[in-house]
């Protein structure tokens, strides 16, 4: 029988997910799967866990809650063999979107039981991690707007994480408002780029937000991250900017930049706000690097093959 820790993080997402729990861990002892199911009431408390889990030796830890959260779990299961499993119950699940694991919509009215039927039984795969100024992430790390946008948002109540794209919206154009851009200096291996930037946006994944591909030929096993820096200065870029993401029109944009590399290194003249995976982290300056295949993940068998390069 293989043996995983069920965490769960209830104030992550815009509804009570307690009600699916025990569907969720009927599905997983059904299929051969002992679990033990953990709450989390405070941040970090879900490293501790996935440290545990990894000392423990068990299988897989799944985790129930939003991209931040899942955040906390890689950063206590990087370099192990113990597999991540999602169960999306944040707002975004951004992750959850770009393997095809099943979301909170009409047709998935029990969400995290439709997930866990398409993880287990699912496949595995060995992903690579960014890690930024010590922290791994998932995803993305972004600097400038976005990242000012995430402190603006976070922590979120019930109510706002209700109102979902909305509320992005609103600290969107609040951010823009405030944003002049600022002059940036980019090592990217050997490579060194001068940008006043608005936004720059480093990705080991596709998505980006909902449904935008930001960095559309990313792969998750290819030893390499996508940078995306976006030139501009003041609200009237920043609308620009956003708004060619979202339609995918970036890669038409001659202030817009792309580059790949493994070693990223991001200075600036004054500090800029740094995320990672959607949540608040640091400032400026940033040492970034890819961690080749540090992470095991479960994902369901549609998950599309064009996310990886094996």
């Amino acid at each position: 029988m293989k043996r995983a820790k069920l965490i769960v993080n209830p104030r992550s997402g815009p509804w009570d997910v307690r009600r699916e729990l025990p569907a969720v861990l009927n599905h997983l002892d059904n299929h051969g799967w002992r679990t033990t199911l953990h709450e989390t009431e405070r941040a970090g408390e879900a490293t501790e866990l996935a440290v545990q889990a990894r000392d423990e030796g068990l299988d897989a830890v799944f985790v129930v809650g939003g991209d931040g959260t899942i955040n906390e779990v890689i950063n206590g299961l990087a370099d192990s063999s113990v597999a991540l499993g999602v169960l999306p119950g944040g707002t975004g699940n951004v992750w959850a979107k770009e393997m095809g694991i099943p979301t909170r919509s009409p047709r998935h009215l029990l969400p995290l039981v439709d997930a866990v039927r398409a993880l287990v039984p699912g496949s595995t795969r060995r992903i690579d991690l960014g890690k930024a100024n010590g922290r791994y992430f998932l995803q993305w790390a972004g600097m400038g707007l976005d990242a000012e946008v995430t402190y603006a948002m976070e922590p979120r109540t019930r109510r706002q994480r209700r109102l979902g794209t909305l509320t992005y919206i609103v600290a969107g154009v609040s951010a823009a408002a405030n944003l002049v851009g600022t002059r940036a200096r980019i090592w990217i291996d050997d490579e060194r780029i001068y940008r006043r930037s608005i936004l720059i946006v480093i990705s080991n994944s596709q998505l980006y937000g909902g449904k935008v591909r930001i960095a559309t030929d990313a792969r998750l096993d290819d030893g390499l991250l996508d940078v995306n820096v976006f030139a501009g200065t003041g609200f009237i870029s920043a609308i620009r900017t956003v708004l060619g993401v979202v339609t995918g029109l970036h890669v038409r944009d001659p202030r817009h930049s792309f580059y790949r590399g493994s070693v990223i290194r991001v200075e600036a003249d004054k500090p800029m706000a740094i995320h990672v995976d959607g949540e608040p982290f640091d400032t400026t300056p940033l040492e970034c690097s890819v961690v080749p295949r540090a992470l095991t993940v479960l994902i369901p068998e549609h998950t599309r093959p064009e996310l990886f390069a094996d």
